[in-house]
């Protein structure tokens, strides 16, 4: 069967089953010649036939959607009447459900990404986890043998705050920096940006004001935005967040709280160094703001173990603390934690149990095992001695590709170098063109809507030969659009 026929017949199979609603947006033609690998000739030819049988049909707002009486076999009037009748204001299209949700979509720039870290072949410069080489599979596989070796525990739902044996273990864990905190202060998430959710959802009024570092990794996630919370950015230096600029920022907003990523910051890799830390714990205690500490890098330090984090220099309660296992041990645990008052975890654990009733009991069993059983620290060592090597790598490849181009960061930790471009450019554009050549990019306005001149690279996650090619490619694709 010819491309374009092939290409209709799979159009027209998505439709008509459903899976394509009426009103559903086609990606772009250039987009969907990528994909598939054909010239554009043949899908507007495709097109031209889905168009033809009145499947499709172009939008006023640009694009081509799937068109409102297109099920197979849907004409005539009870066609019309199904588009527009009984489902009420909505008029039956899923279309203008989706897009009425409360809850904010992704950027489209992060919907791309998040669907294109799992096309094979494309170099990853920007993904935010370990390549699989880096994850504990064995190490992994004999905590589930040991499991597996005593007699399970029932297989039901946990108490609300989560496992209790993970969550000693998660004390004990914590005490290594510092952070004391009983069993009753911590709560088990489904990894933490489920933390944030619920932080979002449960603790801020509609129409608050978090007060953030710009760049941010939460501008790239619309959980705060999604409950109504908006955010006000400040300004960092080499050490991080500065200090001085809180108490105006936070009396003009009148903020209700600070979010912070002191340690190996995302997307820039910066460290909050000690005295930093504890002038903002001065400043935010003298405003009573409370602090929303991540930590999802802390102990992924590369050179010098870095200061204890602000939770363990609270002593009023002033500060949450997330943490994860996902950077380290292994995203698919989805295992987080939240570190705070004893009423604050309650009410956040409430908010849990109405929305997934706990996080997997099989995870937390395994997350206990892994903790209690030294396999952590054990990863941990050899884990910072795998991306210190794959951080220097890239630097020499920086060093070689990019001088006169642009400058970066030599980052203590993490995963992230903050490569900063020494002219502007159209970051879409940039992203569009690393793409045809194989290069997937997290460019700087994910994080500051108004950035024109970063990108965030990450050396956890593409092997040195893919480092090599892609930093190379991405070099010749900047001299050619910055000239």
């Amino acid at each position: 069967m010819p491309l374009h026929r092939q290409i209709s017949a799979y159009f027209i199979s998505k439709i008509s089953s459903g899976a394509w609603p009426p009103g559903m947006r086609l990606i772009p033609q250039r987009e969907l010649c990528r994909q598939l690998g054909v010239n554009r000739s043949t899908v507007v030819t495709a097109l031209g036939q889905l168009a033809a049988l009145g499947l499709i049909e172009g939008s006023r707002g640009g694009g081509t959607r799937v068109a409102a009486s297109s099920r197979a076999g849907a004409s005539g009037p009870d066609a019309a009447a199904r588009s527009t009748g009984a489902a009420g204001q909505l008029g039956g299209n899923w279309n203008d459900y989706v897009e009425e949700g409360i809850h904010y979509p992704n950027l489209p720039a992060v919907q791309a990404i998040n669907r294109l870290e799992y096309e094979a072949g494309l170099i990853r410069l920007g993904t935010g986890e370990p390549a699989p080489g880096l994850l504990p599979g064995e190490s992994m596989r004999q905590v589930l043998l040991e499991l597996a070796q005593n007699p399970l525990p029932p297989l039901s739902y946990e108490e609300p705050l989560g496992s209790l044996i993970l969550r000693r273990a998660v004390s004990q864990e914590l005490s290594k920096n510092g952070i004391e905190a009983d069993p009753s202060s911590i709560l088990i998430t489904s990894g933490a940006l489920q933390g944030l959710q619920l932080i979002a959802l449960g603790l801020l009024p509609r129409g608050s004001t978090v007060l953030l570092e710009k760049p941010s990794y939460l501008y790239s996630i619309h959980a705060f935005q999604s409950a109504g919370v908006k955010f006000s950015g400040l300004p960092m230096d080499k050490d991080g967040l500065l200090p001085d600029q809180l108490a105006a920022a936070a009396i003009r907003s009148k903020a209700a709280m600070l979010y912070t990523i002191p340690s190996f910051h995302n997307p820039t890799g910066i460290l909050m160094d000690a005295g930093r830390r504890d002038a903002l714990m001065d400043i935010a205690g003298g405003l009573g703001l409370p602090i929303l500490e991540d930590g999802a890098y802390q102990d992924l330090w590369l050179d010098d173990r870095p200061p204890n984090p602000l939770k363990a220099r609270d002593r009023e309660g002033r500060v949450l603390h997330l943490g994860t296992l996902s950077k380290a041990a292994s995203p698919g645990l989805r295992i987080g934690w939240i570190v705070g008052p004893e009423p604050v975890v309650r009410r956040l654990a409430d908010i849990k149990m109405q929305t997934d009733y706990g996080a997997s009991s099989l995870s937390q069993l395994a997350a206990a095992r892994w903790l209690e059983g030294g396999y952590h620290e054990q990863h941990l060592v050899l884990l910072r001695g795998k991306l210190r090597q794959r951080r220097d790598f890239m630097l020499q490849l920086l060093d070689i590709h990019f001088a006169g181009l642009a400058s970066w960061n030599i980052p203590a930790g993490g995963f992230y170098i903050w490569l900063s471009l020494n002219g502007t450019l159209s970051l879409r554009r940039l992203f569009k063109a690393a793409l045809q050549a194989g290069v997937l990019l997290n460019t700087g306005d994910l994080y500051d809507r108004s950035d024109s001149r970063h990108l965030r690279l990450s050396f956890a996650y593409a092997s040195e030969d893919e480092m090599d090619h892609g930093i190379a490619a991405l070099a010749n694709i900047i001299n050619n659009q910055m000239t």
